[in-house]
């Protein structure tokens, strides 16, 4: 644990969507050390020091000092509606200014339509971004100079983060957590919200429907059964069957409820899985790899080469957490 942690400012913009401004404090507080010991301090400011103004009728009174303000770690924008940015693209020089004048390395992140704040500023030219489905042809109108990826949950592109709407904002700050403390930290920050540890940024934002039918026709039951069995070399047959379905059913229900296909799911689960092991284990990479149902060490290096950008050992010396 860092005897600093690292400083989170929440940038309330007039008028903000409330649930968004408060995503951050939220998560951020579930990520913990061994000793209880936070690893962030989030701040919820405003550029004049004044309450912010919510989307809906009310308003809050912010907490942080302009000092915080000045020179955070990262620096976040929620959601908003204010006039500039998400009207005609012009920004009001007083937050043009701040935004500059971020100290070099700054992380900046912005959840919804905080993306049209960072696009205004021209922190997003020629760099891939992502916001809300609702309001993606405005964006692409105003902002033609983004690489704007319409249909996922969150981009990562290093010092700038951005994701879709409402509870993409929830995905984002996890992917963080686990970004810089690893999956360990990041699914206790998960279990602490009551929320999903993980969904990958690349899912699609269109999930026709978000929950399982009822009456034992959905496939939670079978991702269940898949989860048990990471290990075993699953086909999509296998899986299939257990569910009582033909391929093609089964296949378009599961991605109907997860916004991925049975396979790529399944490959995921065995990535988070060969991660927990990466940190809260000494298994030589051989025995991470075949526990995971990677199989092998050179499948282990290849997937997290392609989704983390490092490899199993720089991975482990990261983020493996000594007693």
């Amino acid at each position: 644990m860092p005897s600093i942690p690292h400083r989170i400012a929440v940038l309330g913009i007039p008028d903000v969507v409330g649930f968004d401004l408060a995503i951050p404090s939220q998560i951020f507080a579930g990520a913990r050390d061994e000793d209880g010991e936070p690893f962030y301090d989030v701040q919820v400011g405003s550029l004049d020091g004044g309450p912010i103004r919510t989307t809906k009728g009310f308003s809050i009174l912010p907490g942080a000092s302009p000092d915080f303000l000045t020179a955070p770690d990262t620096l976040i924008i929620p959601g908003t509606y204010v006039a500039g940015p998400c009207t005609d693209g012009s920004i009001d020089a007083e937050l043009a200014d701040y935004l500059a004048g971020l100290p070099r390395g700054t992380r900046i992140m912005s959840i919804c339509t905080g993306a049209f704040v960072l696009a205004a500023a021209g922190l997003l030219d020629e760099r891939p971004a992502t916001t809300h489905w609702a309001h993606v042809q405005r964006f692409q109108r105003l902002y033609p100079q983004v690489r704007l990826r319409p249909d996922v949950l969150f981009v990562d592109d290093g010092d700038l983060l951005t994701s879709a709407g409402v509870a993409a904002g929830i995905d984002l700050c996890l992917h963080v957590i686990r970004r810089d403390h690893g999956s360990e930290v990041a699914n206790h920050a998960a279990r602490s919200s009551v929320v999903p540890p993980w969904r990958d940024g690349g899912q699609s934002q269109f999930i026709e429907r978000p929950l399982p039918e009822t009456g034992g026709n959905g496939t939670a039951p079978t991702r269940a059964w898949m989860l048990e069995r990471l290990a075993e070399p699953l086909t999509l047959d296998d899986v299939a069957v257990q569910a009582g379905m033909s391929v093609r059913t089964f296949t378009r229900r599961f991605r109907e409820e997860t916004g991925t296909s049975p396979l790529d799911w399944l490959l995921q689960q065995r990535i988070e899985r060969a991660r927990h092991l990466l940190e809260a284990t000494d298994l030589p990479i051989d025995a991470v790899a075949e526990q995971s149902g990677l199989n092998t060490a050179a499948s282990l290096r290849k997937h997290l080469r392609l989704r983390l950008g490092t490899s199993p050992a720089a991975y482990r010396r990261t983020f493996r957490r000594t007693a």
